[in-house]
């Protein structure tokens, strides 16, 4: 007979750096998930991440075990990592913090889109791309 899913929550994790101080620690213990070994089997499976956010959707079942899922860094992150830069812009219209490439925007399509809801490559960069404008950086002309 099949487990009984008692909770399913995501988090945002450090890829292979995450440690069970807060907040991911206390975010765990609250949903009935061993911190401890939570940790040690993320850290694990992301250690190619090297520090990099990634996502990951954690479900628990009834008897306390519990799977996960890791998903792709978000895009915001893959765009400050592409264009080396802190933070986006404040002013997304009026400040601009960078230009992404066609070359840089279809890398970061391809790696998202497992996680996209895009049908094609070119409808993954135009979402990617709605993404760097809203931070201030903007998209080769002629690309999309």
């Amino acid at each position: 007979m099949a487990k009984q899913v008692t909770k399913v929550f995501k988090i945002m994790a450090p890829g292979g750096k995450a440690t069970p101080a807060p907040p991911i620690g206390p975010a765990l213990g609250a949903n009935g998930v061993n911190p401890g070994q939570f940790i040690t089997a993320f850290n694990e499976r992301t250690k190619d991440a090297n520090g990099k956010i990634v996502g990951c959707v954690i479900t628990v079942f009834e008897d306390r075990s519990f799977e996960f899922e890791i998903k792709a860094s978000p895009a915001s992150v893959l765009i400050k990592d592409a264009l080396k830069i802190e933070s986006g812009s404040g002013e997304p219209n009026v400040k601009k913090v960078g230009k992404l490439t066609g070359d840089q925007l279809r890398a970061i399509a391809e790696e998202k889109m497992a996680d996209l809801n895009s049908g094609s490559i070119e409808t993954a960069m135009r979402v990617i791309a709605g993404t760097a404008r809203s931070m201030g950086v903007e998209v080769e002309e002629g690309v999309l």
